[in-house]
């Protein structure tokens, strides 16, 4: 297994709806971890990239109500 993290930058907090669907997300084979940053709106997701790429996960998020804008270059 390979982990990678992916931040992504959204334009609305996330409400109650979405966070019910994102312990969907978390079940999906190769999800690890999503974390989100209210201050920043960015939500981090650690993935098993032999499994999943980073437009799968954008792709999940949005499918769960967040709306994803742009994936962020982590240092």
């Amino acid at each position: 297994m390979t982990y990678l993290e992916a931040a992504y930058r959204y334009q609305t907090p996330p409400g109650e709806d979405e966070l019910r669907a994102i312990d969907s997300i978390r079940e999906v084979y190769g999800i690890q971890r999503i974390q989100f940053n209210e201050r920043d709106r960015t939500v981090r997701v650690l993935f098993d990239a032999s499994r999943l790429k980073g437009d799968a996960v954008a792709r999940l998020l949005r499918q769960a109500g967040i709306d994803v804008q742009e994936q962020l270059a982590l240092a």
